[in-house]
């Protein structure tokens, strides 16, 4: 999520899917991960967390004692650094900051250098626990096919299990729960698309997307609401003020892409939305989809807000996804909240240790306004 969401921050090979039914899928060598599994992988988590702002990380390995039995028992295993290891400078699925405006970890698709790091977990029956996000918000592990999310706020975790619970498409399913932690099965598919990148999915699996989400806004609204168009319009102004004094962008740009964004923030009726609705937080299987994940900036909201964050980056496919939806939108107001998303997203970015402003892909984005 890079959604570090959703908004996590995922790499590609580690987008986090899940199933809407059925039993996880395990490979013969990947055992039942439960919640007592969980210590020594949430320790290197949060050590990698309290660490995610130094130039890197290289590979880690968990080391114990050496009848550590299998699974992930030992509190006193250690966490020691071995040789580097470039990380990827793109993930899917995962994490940027959040679509409703909160300071949560959402995703975009670009991943954090001091994440993309792997555990090598020295046990009998799991090869590796690969960290997919860490920073000092919430952490994911992937251990086979289960996912472990980790968050300090435990409400965005009963966010995302109330909304999965209430959703009528396909969500991950729920293995367990502990606080902090939150087991998630992986489903078969592949992401719809990555931000920055050209989407390889055909215009029927975009169709498919474009009708999941309709679907959900035509399902009964959560009980908790959304952001208020004043909480908006507030962070869109501390924001600007940010990237001016920051110098991300010119003046100008900033004040286009601003004025572009305000026209968003007008009365809507509510609907169920997803929130952080990025393009890999939605997974397909050729023409279907097989799941959307991330729930945790679920809420009632803006319909066109969901449209457009599934399609930021890649307007080509805004048609397709309409034609699946069902209804025609206003396209200025899809890109009154690209703009906004844009503007709102890169300080968290830049803070949470992704690199450079200047090569976000929400950057490019906002210089691309005429």
């Amino acid at each position: 999520m890079r959604r570090n969401a959703s908004r996590f921050v995922f790499r590609a090979s580690a987008c986090h899917q899940f199933a809407d039914s059925g039993a996880p899928r395990h490979g013969p060598s990947v055992f039942d991960v439960q919640p007592d599994d969980l210590s020594a992988a949430g320790s290197c988590a949060t050590a990698l967390a309290r660490r995610h702002r130094t130039d890197s990380l290289g590979r880690v390995e968990v080391t114990g004692r050496v009848d550590m039995p299998p699974g992930l028992h030992d509190p006193r295993a250690e966490v020691r650094r071995t040789e580097a290891v470039p990380g990827p400078s793109a993930v899917g699925g995962g994490t940027r900051p959040p679509g409703n405006g909160t300071r949560s970890a959402a995703r975009s698709h670009a991943i954090n250098p001091v994440t993309s790091v792997v555990i090598r977990a020295m046990m009998a029956s799991v090869e590796e626990v690969e960290v997919v996000v860490a920073h000092n918000e919430r952490a994911t592990l992937r251990v086979g096919d289960v996912f472990l999310k980790i968050d300090a706020d435990q409400t965005r975790t009963d966010v995302e299990v109330e909304a999965m619970a209430m959703a009528p498409i396909p969500t991950p399913e729920v293995l367990w729960r502990k606080p902090p932690a939150l087991a998630l099965a992986a489903l078969p598919g592949t992401a719809l698309g990555r931000l920055g990148e050209p989407s390889t999915a055909s215009p029927a699996a975009w169709a498919a997307a474009g009708a999941a989400v309709r679907t959900l806004h035509d399902a009964p609204l959560p009980p908790w609401p959304g952001r208020s168009i004043d909480e908006l319009a507030s962070r869109l102004a501390g924001e600007c003020e940010w990237l001016v004094a920051n110098d991300v962008l010119p003046a100008d740009q900033v004040t286009r892409n601003r004025q572009l964004a305000e026209t968003a923030l007008r009365p809507w009726t509510p609907v169920f939305i997803h929130g952080d609705l990025q393009v890999d937080h939605v997974f397909v299987d050729g023409d279907e989809v097989t799941g959307v994940v991330d729930w945790s900036e679920a809420s009632q909201g803006d319909a066109l807000f969901d449209v457009a964050i599934l399609t930021l980056g890649h307007k080509e496919h805004l048609g397709d996804v309409v034609a699946g939806y069902g209804t025609d939108v206003d396209r200025d107001l899809i890109r009154a909240w690209w703009s906004l998303r844009c503007l709102t997203n890169v300080r968290w970015l830049a803070e949470h240790g992704y690199g450079s402003a200047e090569e976000f892909p929400e950057v490019a984005v906002l210089r691309s306004r005429p």
